[in-house]
């Protein structure tokens, strides 16, 4: 099975940016817990918007990247990081036309 690469573009105040980043990497952590399913990650800021923080996730598949994030209301910090992100913009699993 091939890896799955997910890309997600969140809108965030800069006073709640720090938080953010820290409770997306608790979240990675709690995604993780039973099984390593994440395999590589970055969280990443638009140089044209400081508001834009974006997730680049590297899964081990498809299936575990679905079945993982269908249980996104289930992780302790999802609560949090949502009440601090103003707007999803963009969420999308991704896998490459290169073989």
């Amino acid at each position: 099975m091939s890896t799955c690469t997910e890309f997600s573009v969140f809108k965030v105040k800069q006073e709640n940016k720090q938080r953010v980043i820290e409770l997306s990497e608790m979240i990675f952590d709690e995604m993780n817990k039973n099984e390593k399913v994440i395999l590589s990650y970055d969280i990443l800021e638009n140089t044209k918007n400081i508001e834009e923080l974006s997730w680049y996730l590297l899964w081990a598949n498809k299936e575990v990247a679905k079945s993982t994030t269908e249980k996104w209301p289930t992780f302790p910090s999802t609560k949090e990081f949502q009440t601090l992100v103003g707007e999803n913009l963009y969420y999308g699993h991704l896998e490459s036309v290169l073989n």
